[in-house]
């Protein structure tokens, strides 16, 4: 399927609730249902060609082929490597979860997590999967969140081991395999073990949820941060804490009052209660170990409890060795150094009760020599970045917490940063920026602010720092209005895909700001009378005999007069270039240009060339890719961020640089097309429709590209069948949808499609 089919394909299939937990998306469209009736059909047990049992879904360097690290690995089932295994015993546990020789503690720390809450785990590992006969068929499969949708991963139990023993991750009594396949699979996603080393526990945290997840150092804590915590809890928020250690020697080294460094403990309670005349703040804390608690005030014995309320101890029921245990706030942020929350999305919580983020969500891209500008050390592109504005219209319920405003929780996730990492790719460092939008910008969404607004304008907020990790999320809170977020790599002209995620207390607007797609090019208006001797008796050379010009007359023309030029670089107009020029101004039908339309041509190439030279303010004879975008505005146009992309892309050198013979192709391209639409567009409704004759006749047919999210979009695409006649059981009117049911677009071979007016290039 062609790109653009693809995409709206997806679009509409997202509109069905496809990427949800309960309709995950087929990675590689491999159907677990299906792939397993046909193992047992065949009596064979399932081999995933999609992640063979080879060097190569190792990794790619320590464990890549002909590593030491992998000499002697061999793929081995777990039916072969105990007499009785199990998927899981009793309930997934932390024991379950043992870490081999990989470093991606960061994952298991989370898989850990999962284990405390069922409800979260159930969406990851999907119920009815066992080793048990008429069960077993060698096929597993998980599900994972990346990036917006649910993923579902199917993989076979072929596992890597090495002197008997699971390389990886393992059960501690050895014949529990849920947390090996469960790691087999997100090494499938990611494409290979290896690119799991080395990661944050925040990572995991989201991709098993769906949620965001924020870290608070504990040194530098937000001074409202007891309530937060309170605020998380009443949110079902998933929440992590760790000590940091100082060395090797101190990994998972225990402190004389119980505490495990470097070890992942959950945070699941906090509570107020009335000691000895003082409200004092308490927090309480589980050890996934099932044991070795904090023996300091608070603990479960200790004698602080004697000083409060009978109702208090009830309320707070503390149990002895357990696992949990509360301690003072304090002691906490003594001793502990890190604090990780998970916000879960809505769709993640079925208790009622339980209060729920509002959640908004923008996917997009950073593309060299367009939207790639960098952070705001490069003012001369940074305002080529994607825009998104958020307003916020109401404040928090508890705005004597000390945080009056609007609370929201920003986080920017780079994606498919690991997968890359075979490729020698690794994360970008990224950021982002908040502005506060203009009193005359506020509402305006079909404009993209330049970069005479951020000279003049300082940030409101920004993220804490920029950095090469797989997501920056920061909590802020600002009173109501409206905001610009700018995402942006650190350095400009990095190519990458993101998602922005803004989870708010209350509903926020939120979407992307961009220029619409227009021409405001001025028609020509001249007759035979308007032109001069000189230039009539010009032509009169040129044009020869037939009193015409043709596309291959105007090559000629054209490179001799740019050749003897020194201010501006090209490598010559091309034929095909000079033909685009011809067909924009050929109103006869002829192929080639009389005196008038020559006339015309003539003026708009000397318009082109005092754009280019004003716009070339370094003078190097040549537009860069920001030039670029700003003279185009000055010859008429008014494109969004998808089309300046296509531009950068399809007329600039490898260096970025559009010489003038480029320059003028693209312009006359783009004249040409808007042209074109709006001879179709009839009824100037911004849309035309056109079946698959026309589509495969007209030059219309390469006019189509999505535009932004204002514009009406297709939300029914097929490939289309040369030949191909609609069915429909109604005639298509203008602005009809395809894809509704019944009515226009509902028959199978249904060939009408639905255009925007955004050409593509």
């Amino acid at each position: 399927m062609s790109g653009i089919a693809a995409t709206l394909q997806h679009r509409r299939e997202k509109d069905q609730g496809v990427g949800s937990n309960c309709q995950a998306v087929r990675y590689l469209n491999q159907d677990y249902e299906a792939l397993r009736q046909r193992c047992f059909q065949s009596g064979c047990l399932f081999q995933d060609d999609t992640f063979p049992a080879e060097a190569s879904s190792l990794g790619f360097n320590e464990l890549g082929p002909g590593a030491y690290k992998i000499r002697g690995v061999d793929w081995i089932r777990p039916t072969e490597l105990t007499c009785s295994p199990e998927f899981i015993v009793s309930g997934a546990t932390r024991t379950d979860v043992c870490q081999g020789a990989l470093g991606d503690c960061w994952l298991l720390a989370a898989i850990a997590s999962l284990t405390l809450n069922r409800e979260v785990l159930a969406r990851v590992v999907p119920h009815g999967q066992s080793f048990r006969d008429g069960e077993y068929a060698g096929i597993f499969h998980f599900q994972f969140w990346q990036f917006g949708e649910w993923v579902d991963m199917v993989i076979d139990d072929r596992l890597p081991v090495k002197d008997g023993e699971l390389m990886f991750v393992h059960s501690v009594e050895g014949r529990e395999f849920w947390s090996a396949l469960l790691e087999k699979a997100y090494a499938k996603l990611n494409g290979c073990y290896e690119a799991l080393s080395g990661g944050s526990t925040t990572e995991g945290f989201e991709d098993f949820t769906g949620g965001i997840a924020e870290v608070h150092e504990l040194q530098k804590r937000n001074p409202h941060l007891f309530h937060i915590i309170q605020k998380a809890l009443a949110r079902g928020s998933l929440m992590g804490c760790s000590i940091d250690i100082t060395s090797s020697a101190d990994s998972e080294a225990v402190t004389h009052q119980k505490l495990v460094k470097g070890h992942a403990y959950s945070l699941t309670g906090a509570a107020q209660v009335e000691y000895r005349g003082d409200t004092l703040q308490l927090i309480r804390v589980r050890n996934p170990w099932g044991q070795v608690e904090w023996t300091g005030a608070w603990s479960d014995d200790s004698i602080e409890w004697r000083y409060v309320s009978d109702e208090d101890r009830e309320r707070l029921s503390h149990c002895s060795e357990d696992g949990e245990f509360w301690m003072s706030f304090s002691d906490f942020l003594r001793h502990y150094s890190r604090l990780e929350i998970c916000n879960l999305t809505p769709d993640a919580l079925t208790d009622d009760s339980v209060s729920k983020w509002a959640l908004s969500k923008f996917d997009s891209s950073w593309r060299r020599g367009s939207t790639a500008g960098g952070c705001r050390n490069y003012p001369n592109t940074f305002w080529t970045n994607p825009q998104l504005v958020i307003r916020l219209e109401e404040e928090d319920d508890d705005p004597d917490d000390g945080e009056a405003g609007c609370t929201f929780v920003v986080g920017l996730i780079q994606k498919n940063r690991r997968r890359m990492r075979k490729m020698g790719q690794d994360m970008h460092t990224v950021g982002f920026a908040i502005y506060e939008v203009p009193e005359e910008f506020s509402g305006q969404r079909n404009v993209h602010l330049n970069r005479n607004f951020f000279l003049r304008h300082s940030s409101a907020a920004r993220s804490e720092t920029f950095i090469n990790l797989r997501e920056v999320c920061s909590r802020l809170t600002l009173p109501p209005g409206e905001y610009l977020l700018v995402p942006s790599t650190f350095e400009p002209h990095k190519d990458g895909d993101f998602c922005v995620r803004v989870f708010t207390e209350k509903q926020a607007d939120f979407q992307e700001l961009d220029d619409p797609i227009e021409s405001r090019v001025e028609k020509i208006e001249i007759d035979e009378d308007d032109v001069d001797d000189r230039f009539r008796g010009l032509f009169g050379q040129l044009a020869g005999g037939d009193c015409e010009i043709s596309a291959f007359e105007l090559k000629k023309i054209l490179n001799k007069v740019v050749t003897k030029r020194s201010d501006i670089q090209t490598s010559g107009f091309s034929i095909s270039t000079c033909r685009h020029m011809v067909n924009l101004l050929d109103r006869d039908g002829s192929g080639k240009l009389g005196l008038v339309e020559f006339k015309v041509l003539w003026i708009k190439i000397e318009n082109y060339l005092k754009i280019y030279r004003n716009k070339d303010v370094d003078n190097s004879g040549t537009m860069s890719s920001t030039e670029m975008r700003i003279a185009v505005e000055e010859a008429g146009f008014s494109l969004n961020n998808a089309l300046h992309q296509v531009i950068v892309a399809r007329y600039s050198e490898s260096d970025l640089t559009i010489d003038f013979d480029n320059f003028v192709s693209s312009l006359v391209r783009l004249e040409t097309m808007f042209n074109m639409f709006k001879t179709l567009d009839k009824n100037n409704s911004g849309t035309v429709e056109l079946n698959i004759l026309q589509v495969g006749s007209s030059a219309t047919a390469q006019t189509v590209l999505i535009g932004s999210s204002s514009e009406k979009v297709w939300k029914n695409i097929r490939e289309p069948i040369s030949g191909s006649t609609c069915r429909c059981s109604k005639e298509h009117s203008p602005g009809s949808d395809p894809g509704s049911s019944p009515g226009p677009g509902s028959g199978d071979d249904c060939s009408w499609f639905l255009f925007s007016p955004a050409p593509l290039l």
